[in-house]
């Protein structure tokens, strides 16, 4: 865990099915992991970081410690700060399933003070994939998150798309493709340690 990733307790993602869970033989297309902090501590949330696993669509919501003019007896509301961001372009494609992403408080369309729990709807509507989730997940509250090397090489894609306008702009979600990939490699570098890429692909009999 980074230093400056807070405590927390990640709860096992939940399946979210029509049907007996149990009897019902279809893939569930939506998971729900639940993030809670020690008692009584609050945080105010900078970012949000992990590895996908073949998640496409991700939600997050939050709840906030109670104000005084909240009514009493009820819980805090559940709001929403991450609404279906994407993480795959193309569900069915093995693009963006297994990149390091970070959503930064800039993105969330909340505010992210005093967050109580965390709530990350994970959605993958293809068939294709056995299993999705999220990985290495860790909760930020000062944005001091180990990112300088995904900085570093926005930077440098920055400098080559300007010395080459002639040729036009560059394709936004490749340049972006191309930036968490040298992030992903610098991660691993950092770590010391050889990973490999194995694709979840469902293979069904004939």
């Amino acid at each position: 865990m980074d230093p400056e990733s807070v405590p927390c307790t990640i709860k096992l993602p939940v399946p979210l099915q029509v049907g007996d869970v149990k009897t019902d033989q279809a893939r569930p297309g939506v998971y729900v992991i639940d993030v809670t902090f020690p008692k009584s501590q609050d945080v105010d949330l900078q970012e949000i970081s992990f590895k996908n696993y073949y998640t496409a669509f991700l939600t997050v919501r939050i709840q906030q410690q109670r104000r005084p003019s909240d009514p009493r007896g009820n819980p805090p509301a559940w709001r929403t700060c991450i609404k279906s961001q994407r993480l795959m372009p193309n569900p069915h494609m093995e693009d963006g399933s297994q990149d390091y992403v970070s959503l930064r408080k800039s993105q969330m369309i909340c505010g992210t003070d005093h967050v109580t729990a965390i709530r990350l709807i994970l959605r993958q509507p293809s068939p294709v994939w056995l299993n999705f989730t999220l990985e290495d997940l860790q909760i930020n509250p000062s944005g001091k998150c180990n990112f300088f090397a995904f900085d570093l090489s926005v930077s440098f894609f920055f400098c080559m798309c300007c010395s080459s306008r002639s040729q036009g702009l560059p394709d936004p979600n490749k340049v972006s493709s191309e930036v968490q990939q040298m992030w992903a490699l610098t991660e691993v570098m950092k770590a010391n340690q050889s990973t490999a890429t194995i694709g979840r692909f469902d293979v069904s009999k004939a």
